[in-house]
């Protein structure tokens, strides 16, 4: 195989599905059958009137691993329709991450002011701690973090990946 074949790529992969029980099982076990790695999933309701929901995996492999999960992923029966965000062009991607944060005096002055940079909203706040609400890329949450790591970082919640393609295009 070439270089180019052994490349590790990150891809982001928009899945419409039936909203029906099993499905995300489904897509989950085809890819921890065949060892595939899902770096972040997320899965919500689009359409409550046809039941569609879309999952969103943010995935990496090698271009040929790309597209047999992509190609896998087509073939399951309650799979609408598959699309490589990555691929495909322009899109938006965002994630979201609570993360608190303890401190006292300068460190808690500092936190503030990096909270206010990277645009998190403070939603809980105690004498001696802080939950910031941070919005963005997943590279603009894991700078904030490390971040508030040195501060005082004391726990994080984070969502995976959402995302979708720019333009007029839809479902």
């Amino acid at each position: 195989m070439s270089p180019v074949e052994q490349h590790i790529e990150r891809h982001t992969i928009s899945v419409l599905v039936d909203n029906e029980p099993g499905v995300l099982a489904r897509v989950i076990g085809l890819f921890s059958g065949r060892g595939y790695n899902i770096e972040s999933l997320t899965v919500a309701e689009v359409n409550a009137e046809q039941q569609l929901s879309r999952i969103t995996i943010v995935t990496s492999g090698t271009p040929m691993i790309i597209e047999q999960i992509k190609a896998q992923l087509d073939r399951l029966v309650p799979v609408h329709r598959v699309r490589d965000l990555t691929l495909e062009g322009p899109f938006v991607e965002r994630e979201m991450a609570l993360v608190k944060v303890s401190g006292a005096g300068e460190k808690r002055v500092e936190a503030l002011r990096i909270a206010d940079i990277f645009k998190a909203r403070v939603v809980d706040a105690t004498i001696t701690s802080f939950v910031f609400e941070i919005t963005g890329t997943a590279d603009d949450l894991n700078r904030f973090i490390d971040l508030m790591g040195q501060l005082g970082l004391v726990d994080l919640s984070r969502t995976g990946a959402v995302a979708m393609s720019r333009g007029t295009g839809g479902l």
